[in-house]
């Protein structure tokens, strides 16, 4: 399992300890220890290392040396709302529940950490809470079915704890987990039925559910369970990701036509960014039939947009249109190339074309069209209605962040609350800071910036104005002329240093 956290950047956030300066703490547990912290920073390399190896631990089914490790890296990061919320969802994820609420604590921002807190609970959190032990007890059954090829024996060992099956929600959803891993349908669905008994808001409960009934005689059962699982209102755009791409593989998984379930499952493959077995799929779809070729050409140029391959993107676009109908991916791909070619009036066109109802993406681009174009009260009113029928569309609240000065902090917040790795939010608010002269925000934010992307020049150009703002011009200029060398046009940068 490879982690965003663990490749993750800004390596001073973490203090290191002696493992050897421990005492026992006094609560009920047979294997935690308060962890005697000492001031310092690690190099780039010990992060990464460090969850490296509690994840290795983890996968070893080692949990309880992996929870330790865990632990501590909570309680030994410098104060940092991104990082603990990225812990939190993957404490969660592997069923570490108390590690993931401990991290979701720890988070400052209640603006930022209750949505993301919300909906990691809403995915994942069981209905009953876990002690400590049955907690690291359920995710050495969770290691052995994931990762130890030991689904059988892990839930053979799960059903004779029958104590732990009565009142744990949770368990009941491993039971049906290992179940299923060994292709015994009819338990796994009587479990996963028992555990949605007790919580049927669970998110992970229902997505079990769906994988179930998929591997089944009658697959289109799924799709109801699906559309429950879509009326649950998900404000992040992480978690949006995950109920979009279970969506296109059980339509995959349900369709009957061989060409549009090659679509379907390119477009899964699309959805997790695995984007050469997308293409690969998709060139399996490419038939002899106009309407299908259409659907297929015009995902292939929203991937090949994505990768940055232009001409592809274009090439695949044009055909998806040549064959009829305005297909809105295709649309979108041919505004987004001329926006950026800066044919503003023609991406205009593209992206009306492309207007729906439901999806808010071509009005988010119809807005920066417009204000690129300098009618900015047009830009501004379609953002609002933006808003008013989307309320988690962070594109949104960024771009009205950047035309009301008023109320930018705010919507910048909210921005990055819906999708926490916005880096541009993150930029924006850093901007903010400054401007407020609020250097520690400037700092705490610019932080998250290098965490999200090291080589992001902005963080530089930014570093560069909170040591100016400090009288640090010596420091100020190191970074400016660190930002040109990541970015040689930036004429910000340029600006400061006097080129």
């Amino acid at each position: 399992m490879t982690s965003a956290l663990a490749e993750a950047s800004m390596l001073d956030y973490i203090s290191p300890v002696d493992p050897t300066e421990t005492h026992p703490v006094k609560n009920n547990t047979e294997f935690l220890y308060e962890v005697k912290t000492q001031k310092a920073k690690l190099t780039q390399n010990d992060i990464h290392n460090h969850y490296e190896i509690a994840m290795q631990r983890f996968m070893q089914c080692n949990v309880k040396s992996a929870y330790m490790d865990f632990k501590l890296l909570i309680k030994t990061i410098v104060p940092n709302d991104y990082a603990y919320l990225r812990m939190a969802d993957e404490m969660a994820e592997i069923g570490l529940f108390n590690l993931s609420e401990e991290a979701m604590e720890k988070a400052t921002d209640e603006e930022i950490a209750f949505i993301q807190s919300e909906d990691i609970k809403k995915f994942y959190f069981p209905k009953n809470k876990l002690n400590d032990n049955d907690e690291v007890y359920l995710a050495e059954i969770f290691s052995n079915i994931m990762y130890n090829a030991q689904s059988k024996e892990a839930a053979n060992e799960l059903l004779k704890n029958t104590s732990l099956l009565e009142k744990s929600d949770y368990a009941n959803y491993l039971v049906a987990l290992g179940l299923l891993k060994t292709g015994d349908l009819k338990n796994a669905d009587l479990y996963i039925n028992k555990a949605l008994k007790i919580n049927p808001e669970n998110l992970n409960y229902q997505k079990l559910k769906i994988e179930i009934i998929l591997q089944g005689n009658n697959p289109k059962t799924a799709i109801k369970v699906l559309a429950n699982m879509k009326n649950t209102k998900l404000y992040t755009d992480s978690f949006n990701k995950k109920v979009n791409a279970l969506e296109q593989y059980t339509l995959y998984k349900t369709e009957k036509n061989e060409i549009l379930k090659k679509y379907y499952l390119g477009y899964y493959y699309f959805c997790l960014g695995e984007h050469p077995k997308a293409i690969r799929t998709l060139q399996g779809a490419i038939s002899t039939k106009k309407k299908y070729n259409r659907m297929v050409y015009a995902l292939m140029s929203e991937i090949y947009l994505d990768q940055k391959e232009y001409e592809k993107a274009e090439n695949f676009a044009d055909k998806s249109l040549k064959l009829g109908g305005n297909n809105p991916k295709a649309l979108m791909v041919l505004g987004k190339l001329n926006y950026k070619n800066k044919n503003f009036k023609e991406a205009l066109k593209y992206f009306k074309d492309a207007e729906s109802k439901n999806d808010p993406l071509p009005s988010v681009w119809i807005a920066m069209t417009y204000n690129q174009l300098g009618e900015t009260d047009k830009a501004k009113e379609v953002n609002y209605k933006i808003l008013k029928d989307h309320s988690d569309c962070y594109q949104a609240y960024y771009n009205v962040a950047l035309q009301d000065k008023d109320r930018e902090y705010e919507y910048m917040k909210k921005a990055v609350a819906i999708n926490l790795s916005f880096i541009d939010g993150w930029v924006g608010l850093v901007k903010c800071s400054i401007e407020k002269n609020n250097l520690n925000n400037a700092n705490k934010y610019l932080g998250i910036v290098k965490y999200i992307d090291e080589n992001d020049f902005r963080y530089y150009y930014y570093q560069g104005l909170v040591y100016k703002a400090k009288g640090l011009n010596q420091d100020a200029n190191y970074f400016f002329k660190k930002c040109l060398t990541i970015n040689p046009d930036c004429d910000l940068a340029k600006k400061e240093l006097g080129i």
